[in-house]
């Protein structure tokens, strides 16, 4: 109930034109820059990534069309939940328009979420999940459907095993709502495929290439057993590509990855890695700053936007609309 009537004092709040904190009076150094217009915060989980570069230019694109100004910031780190959160509470202070948010953890910014919605800031969650109620608890929430992405992940790899089938899944981080739907889709499909043995299920990569390359390194007994391996995301699948190379064994096992970038494009050109899976991470930051902007401007928005997956093989990389999916 609670949750309710914070939504509901957000709408009044917007409706009245937002009277008690105008949306030009953020104290924030983009906001000064352009003080007109209003300044919608996009906190990404990490800004490392290829993912989440392509995230911010669909965010600016939008921006550039709604007319409002984009404050990008996020934590250096994808499991640095802390920094985060203490970058949403320093837009809350500074009185920012609207927040645009992809969640580190489905529970931690579950919080931050309602104190922006107690100070009348809308919010939109983006990428990732948390244990809150679009509508109620936050405006709109912009994503893949990633369970779906995961299914499509373990049906290609299915496709391209032999009767053989000793699979390794490498998860990414626990709390990240994103990856769990998509290596819980991936599950999905290994439980129904008969033959299917999980060598490895419940290890964790960690948040960046570095940390998931330890990881593999330290099953390398398993890979060199495994006939399939599948990894949720892109730093999950940077890092066991980096660990299949440095042991010799590229190529041994099929190969499917979760999102795009040129090292992974090449190695998927290269024949290192089988299939991909790959979102729309520019429509993603596009939509999910749009979504914001028409709540600013009292306009309707949807609860859930899909943003759209698909898995990429060798053979469609000269397809235009691939290309310009994965950045070629």
């Amino acid at each position: 109930m609670t949750n309710r009537l914070l939504f509901l004092g957000l709408a009044l709040a917007l409706a009245a034109g937002c009277k008690d904190k105008p949306a030009n009076s953020s104290t924030s150094a983009d906001a000064a820059s352009s003080s007109a217009k209003p300044v919608i915060a996009v906190i990404p989980k990490g800004t490392t990534h290829s993912f989440w570069k392509s995230v911010e230019a669909g965010a600016r694109q939008a921006g550039k069309e709604y007319d409002v100004e984009i404050s990008w910031k996020g934590p250096l780190k994808e499991s640095d939940r802390a920094q985060q959160i203490a970058i949403v509470e320093q837009f809350v202070g500074d009185g920012v328009s609207a927040i645009v948010l992809a969640p580190l953890d489905d529970s931690a910014l579950v919080k931050p979420v309602h104190e922006a919605g107690a100070k009348h800031i809308p919010v939109v969650i983006f990428d990732s999940a948390i244990k809150a109620a679009p509508g109620t608890d936050f405006a709109s929430f912009v994503a893949t459907d990633n369970r779906v992405g995961g299914t499509l992940g373990g049906k290609a790899l299915v496709s391209i095993l032999g009767n053989s089938k000793k699979v390794v899944l490498l998860r990414y981080e626990e709390g990240s709502a994103s990856t769990m739907e998509r290596e819980a889709g991936f599950m999905d499909v290994m439980h129904q495929t008969p033959g299917v043995q999980m060598l490895v299920e419940n290890r964790f990569g960690g948040a960046t290439a570095a940390e998931s390359e330890k990881a593999a390194m330290e099953m390398l007994d398993k890979l060199q057993e495994a006939d399939g391996i599948f990894c949720p995301n892109e730093s999950s699948t940077a890092g066991m590509l980096e660990a299949l190379r440095k042991n010799g064994i590229v190529r041994k096992a099929k190969f499917v990855g979760f999102d795009s970038s040129p090292k992974l494009v090449k190695a998927l050109r290269d024949g290192e890695i089988d299939a991909l899976v790959v979102q729309n991470p520019t429509k993603m930051g596009y939509e999910a700053v749009k979504a914001a902007a028409m709540v600013i401007k009292h306009q309707p928005v949807q609860q859930r936007i899909d943003t759209g997956v698909r898995v990429v093989t060798k053979a469609d990389l000269d397809d235009p609309e691939v290309k310009k999916l994965v950045g070629l």
